[in-house]
């Protein structure tokens, strides 16, 4: 900050960068400088917000450091660069100027819950803004998802079809309100509007909130329209609503999330933790992951494991549909309305056409959803944010690196929890979640997102980079963009990237260890890896350490068909044929002899280094399961089972070197996991003395590989495992080693983006 003598005034130029639009920071800027007595104007451009001051030295000091220090609370101040002014203009109002336009340069500000005030204000029957679902203020309300182009003016969102009526445009224009200058100001008289269509999509008389409450009170199922996508919602604690919903949607097991009207309600289902309080309240309003109460009964059809996701509302029209005034339930499923491997809905023709025979009934409204950007997902650890799925309340606020040297990188993720990155200065921008990249409609969300904020944030690649698997699609988008722009492209090891993404997401220049365990990815060798023991940095890896190979009978349909990895471990491992006779799931599972002819004579029996593969295999022998209902459902039970307060069994440890590498060894464990499943040890001690062993096993390969104690790396889709990963992290910081786990992305493969970014920006192509 410079310093000038203290008598008389001076000018200053003043440039802010970070997120400081859609937050309400130039009223911030005009209040203040209003109170401490200082001319000159703000406005939104490309790379910020632009201000000149004009006043007494200690008066533009003290803004200044109130800029720095106390911005508004929804803001996030990256830099402030102050320049001195040759002359003063004599200036002694401030005014808010018109945007200016250009290449873009600054960033947007994620959707947002409600505020106190408006909730307030909109339970007040008194105010003109009473029930209004589209309520909101320069501290809340849509953003990313309206958003168009920047700057963030209104005219650049979806809110530039509706026209401010007389009042909304005087506080727009008034100091004093929290919504001046608020872009997405609206009422009754000029706002959008909701609307509630019968299941023939036809509107019905009445007010559409009283309307899908009492739909839903009666057991119907109702789609409703949020900021990002649309859902489908019912009853809660109506069963036969609830297994109604799964039927038509095709979802028989996949646990549903639950909105609760309030805290107290979350409580009445879920056991809620003051961390996990506050992060189900604050303005990102994240679906939680929560352990279900004991004495909670009715939630089994919700969700079959031991947690149940939890999300509290996140819109007007959510407060008000959870709110019971005409008779609606106070715990509502909402889930995605999409049809299966789709992206969440967002039109309200596409939904009245794909939901025929699913919904009841429709709650929509006519503002337009620009930017889709599905429900965050996470679970509380160590405090704070552990991500399954990054995205509304999140996206797209960039992660801060700490250089420049990521500019211009993008990097296209994977197939399986797709996702991208790509570099500008010093940000790295993160897609909002896509999913799988196996059919045509995630493929064009995938695109349209790209474009979108290669667009938004003004990032022309210098360099590409992808997945090493030839296969991925997001390998195929990269290499076309390469082709078509000719831009260099680097290729990267599943694994390696993981290892990357973790050491990026907390800050480690390098070098480290990397226990990196998932399902599945294409291994340098050729040969499928997923529970990977590496040594390196951004530079290069080695593979120091694995785990033996489980044969999957069939290849991919091993994936789906988890019994056949059960069958498979056991085999491998020896099981007598009275022991495998007792299991469970030799009675389940079909063509048996034929799998076992697969598996002596090597027939499409490819290896696979995968713990996750591992939890396929031994809950499909602990339960007698032969087909998994979704992806990462065998682990999820088994978490759940491992977490009762049940001692753990007792398994040994073995290990071997093959060609450089230290591979735990499987056999002993499967063929005492089988004889305790055949005898009728608890599943509950068995699944703990397995999760047990694993990191065990950890801890031995740490001790083994890493005698220089570099920092150790969790990445992989297993560390999402929450027992597991408290279990390893708890070993490993015992013995003494410093741990590393993900915190802004997730460990899964929709984080994977952040490392192959990470190895190409050091690659310097």
């Amino acid at each position: 900050m410079p310093r000038w003598p203290e008598a008389g005034s001076r000018r200053v130029h003043v440039l802010v960068a970070g997120i400081v639009q859609g937050v309400g920071f130039r009223p911030f800027l005009h209040r203040l400088a209003s109170r401490l007595g200082l001319g000159g104007w703000a406005r939104n451009t490309p790379a910020g917000v632009e201000l000149e001051l004009e006043g007494p030295p200690d008066a533009i000091e003290a803004f200044v450091r109130t800029l720095r220090a106390g911005p508004p609370p929804l803001a996030v101040v990256e830099q402030v660069t102050v320049r001195p002014l040759p002359a003063c203009r004599g200036e002694t109002a401030f005014a808010i100027l018109p945007s200016t336009a250009g290449g873009a340069a600054t960033l947007a500000a994620p959707d947002l819950a409600p505020c106190p005030a408006c909730l307030r204000e909109m339970a007040d029957p008194a105010g003109r803004r009473y029930r209004y679902p589209f309520i909101n203020c320069t501290d809340c309300g849509p953003r990313f998802s309206i958003l168009r182009a920047l700057p963030y003016d209104r005219a650049n969102t979806s809110m530039a079809g509706f026209a401010m009526c007389r009042g909304c445009a005087a506080e727009y224009a008034d100091l004093g309100s929290r919504r001046y200058h608020a872009q997405p100001n609206c009422c009754p008289a000029c706002g959008p509007r909701a609307f509630y269509l019968d299941d023939a999509g036809q509107a019905l008389p009445g007010d559409p909130i009283a309307l899908a409450q009492r739909a839903l009170a009666a057991g119907r199922t109702v789609a409703v329209k949020g900021t990002g996508g649309i859902h489908l919602a019912c009853d809660a604690r109506n069963e036969a609503a609830v297994l109604r919903l799964r039927r038509r949607k095709r979802r028989p097991e996949k646990p549903l999330a639950v909105l609760c009207r309030d805290l107290d309600t979350a409580r009445q289902l879920c056991l809620v933790s003051e961390d996990e309080a506050a992060l189900l309240q604050s303005p990102r309003r994240p679906i939680v992951l929560l352990e279900k109460r004991p004495d909670a009964a009715g939630l089994a059809c919700l969700s079959e494991n031991r947690r149940l996701g939890v999300l509290l509302p996140y819109t007007p029209l959510h407060v008000l549909l959870a709110d019971g005034s005409a008779g609606g339930p106070a715990a509502l499923v909402l889930t995605s309305a999409n049809l299966p491997g789709c992206p969440v809905m967002t039109g309200n023709d596409e939904a009245l056409a794909g939901l025929q025979g699913i919904a009841d009934g429709y709650l929509l409204h006519d503002r337009p959803i620009v930017n889709r950007c599905d429900d965050s997902l996470v679970a509380v650890w160590q405090g704070r944010e552990c991500f399954f799925r990054r995205s509304r309340g999140y996206a797209p606020q960039p992660l801060v690196m700490p250089d420049s040297a990521a500019d211009g990188v993008l990097a296209l993720g994977a197939e399986q929890k797709a996702g991208f990155a790509a570099g500008r200065d010093r940000h790295v921008f993160l897609s909002q979640h896509i999913g799988d990249l196996k059919n045509a409609e995630t493929l064009d969300h995938y695109r349209a997102a790209l474009k979108t904020q290669l667009r938004l944030f003004g990032i022309v690649p210098r360099a590409l980079a992808c997945d090493l698997h030839p296969d991925y699609f997001s390998t195929r988008e990269a290499q076309a963009m390469a082709a078509e722009r000719g831009l260099p492209l680097l290729q990267v090891q599943h694994h390696w990237a993981h290892m990357a993404a973790c050491m990026a997401d907390n800050r480690l220049a390098g070098p480290a260890f990397g226990i990196v365990w998932d399902g599945t990815g294409l291994g340098s060798d050729g040969s499928i890896w997923g529970g990977e023991f590496l040594r390196g940095g951004y530079d290069g890896f080695r593979r120091v350490g694995s785990i033996r190979p489980v044969p999957l009978p069939g290849g991919d349909a091993a994936v789906r068909q988890i019994g056949r990895t059960g069958l498979a471990l056991a085999w491998d491992a020896g099981v007598p044929a009275e022991v495998l006779n007792a299991l469970p799931l030799m009675r389940a599972l079909p063509g048996r002899q034929a799998l076992r002819t697969m598996l002596e004579k090597g027939i499409a029996c490819p290896g696979a280094s995968s713990v996750g593969r591992l939890f396929d295999g031994a809950y499909a022998l602990l339960a007698g399961r032969v087909d998994a209902g979704y992806d990462g459902q065998a682990p999820a039970l088994l978490e759940s089972l491992a977490c009762r307060d049940i001692p753990g069994r007792a398994y040994p440890l073995a290990f071997y070197e093959e060609g450089g590498v230290r591979r735990f060894d499987t056999r002993p464990l499967a063929a005492a996991l089988c004889a305790d499943a055949a005898a009728g040890v608890s599943p509950a001690a068995i699944a703990r003395g397995f999760m047990d062993a694993l990191a065990r096993m950890a801890l031995e390969q740490c001790r083994a590989l890493n005698p220089d104690r570099l920092p150790v790396v969790l990445s992989g889709g297993v560390f999402l495992n929450q027992y597991l990963l408290r279990e390893v992290t708890r070993l490993l910081e015992a013995g003494g080693f410093a741990v590393c786990t993900h915190r802004r992305v997730s460990p899964s493969d929709e984080g994977l983006a952040l490392g192959q970014l990470a190895i190409a920006a050091r690659a310097a192509l």
